[in-house]
């Protein structure tokens, strides 16, 4: 059982507003504000960093150095003093714990048996301390190490006599050094940067907004000027020149539109062509029926004379309908081609001898070239009535006792086939129509050797159908010539 459903207009309208909010994260708007955005943050963040870096560096560095400086000072003195044999020198312990205090450190003595003997803290006096930091001061190596993570700095300096040049490390002075003012002064700067950050976030994002939408403006105005055309308010050709993008797009449009024009009148064109060629038999018949039927005791010859005309105009009639039929079969698909390997030179052959007898009414000699043995994949059949129709135009649109030539060549990767005429020639406002569904360069002239206006657009679809190409050249009264190429591989 099918159930209408029915979504509530609330419902509905969410639905849209989701949709339309979707729609504009995937707009080309909104990817231009993120890359404003990032463009303008990013070099933000990575600056901020940098300063915070380079000054917690600076800062530590600097402690670092005045701590090694006065430890230098009070090695010397240490040394002066004899300390690390009698630690009872007031100076010496006041100068230890001004410096503990002033730094917020920890200051050790470690003598040359590796015991503690001062300790600003009094908490590992007497105690041996063996650490990594201590053995290699002891071999003359400086320890100037910084712990981030506990925000302290470790000064490990030998002790020894450095106005007499002595290498002698005779003890070890540990100084251990607090960073919370240098750690709160980084989250100070990094607590402002936050905020400076937030500002120029708030202002990116408004100045990315506002400029994405300038930016889009001249596509909004082709969108809106396309939606225009193709609801039907305007018929004519946009430009939108405020840049070379939207110009480009507004002039491939322009070509296309010009193109959609073109094909919409070729329809309409080719609709009442077909109409009035299909009606106009039809009349001619029912014109000589009805004089028949209105005329009481029609003489024999009269008789045979209209049913003759009526026979023509039937003839006409199909005619018209069977190259109607050949046109839509070339318009179908390249793969209801049937592809085999073909004789040119005896398809041409072939071609002429059918053709002969017409020739011959109108005393028009018929000439084959053939410059070399000519082996290609086509549809014999679309193509034989492709170059039929070529040779016979140029034999319908010839002078009595002229000639048509047909020669044929190839190279390695095409063979061409050239039907040239001595003929009446093609006028030059015509050449580029005559491959139009019903055009007719002469209709009168066309009307009275029988012609149907659709022979060179079959033999055009046919040669497209092969991946070929047809030019025509032609001057009035010098004659016309047809040039045609094809593949002697067919690719699909």
């Amino acid at each position: 059982m099918i159930q209408n459903m029915c979504i509530p207009s609330g419902e509905l309208v969410i639905i849209f507003r989701v949709k339309g909010r979707f729609k504009f994260f995937q707009s080309l708007q909104f990817r231009i504000m993120i890359i404003l955005v990032l463009i303008g943050i990013v070099p933000s963040i990575i600056i901020e960093n940098g300063i915070v870096s380079s000054y917690e560096d600076r800062a530590v560095s600097l402690r670092s150095f005045n701590v090694k400086n006065q430890c230098d000072i009070l090695c010397n003195q240490l040394i002066g003093e004899n300390y690390l044999n009698n630690q009872d020198s007031v100076s010496i312990n006041s100068q230890l714990v001004l410096l503990s205090s002033v730094y917020s450190g920890r200051v050790l003595i470690v003598d040359a048996d590796f015991k503690v003997i001062k300790d600003t803290y009094d908490l590992d006096v007497g105690k041996t301390i063996i650490s990594e930091e201590v053995v290699r001061c002891f071999k003359g190596q400086e320890t100037n190490r910084y712990d981030k993570k506990n925000s302290y700095i470790e000064i490990v300096v030998p002790i020894r006599n450095v106005d007499k040049d002595d290498k002698v490390v005779q003890g070890v002075m540990m100084v251990s050094v607090s960073t919370s003012e240098i750690v709160s002064s980084i989250v100070i700067l990094r607590q402002k940067g936050m905020l400076l950050l937030m500002i120029i976030t708030i202002l990116v994002l408004v100045f990315g907004f506002v400029l994405s939408k300038i930016l889009m403006r001249p596509f909004a105005q082709v969108t809106k000027a396309i939606e225009e055309i193709t609801d039907g308010y305007q018929d004519e050709n946009i430009s939108v020149p405020d840049y070379t993008e939207t110009e480009l797009i507004t002039d491939a449009f322009n070509k296309m539109l010009g193109r959609v024009k073109s094909l919409d009148r070729s329809r309409q064109e080719f609709v009442s062509n077909v109409s009035h060629e299909l009606k106009t038999p039809l009349a001619s018949m029912k014109v000589l029926a009805d004089s028949l039927v209105n005329q009481d005791n029609v003489p024999v010859e009269l008789y045979q004379e209209f049913m003759q005309d009526i026979t023509e105009e039937i003839d006409r009639e199909n005619k018209i309908i069977t190259d109607l039929l050949s046109l839509v079969k070339m318009d179908k698909k390249a793969s209801d081609l049937n592809i085999e390997m073909v004789n040119i030179n005896d398809l041409l052959e072939l071609i002429l001898k059918r053709l002969k007898p017409i020739a011959a009414t109108k005393q028009i000699e018929l000439i084959l070239d053939s410059f070399r043995p000519v082996n290609a994949e086509i549809d014999e059949v679309k193509l034989t009535l492709a170059l039929s129709n070529l040779v016979e135009n140029a034999i319908k649109y010839n002078h009595s006792g002229g000639w048509v030539r047909v020669s044929l060549n190839a190279d390695h990767k095409y063979f061409y086939v050239t039907i040239a005429d001595s003929g009446i020639g093609i006028p030059e406002e015509s050449i580029d129509h005559i491959f139009e569904r019903f055009y007719r360069v002469d209709k009168s002239h066309s009307r009275e050797i029988g012609g149907t206006g659709l022979g060179l657009a079959i033999t055009r679809s046919s040669v497209l159908m092969h991946h070929g190409a047809i030019k025509v050249y032609s001057k009035e009264e010098e004659g016309t010539t047809f040039s045609v190429r094809i593949p002697l591989t067919y690719i699909n």
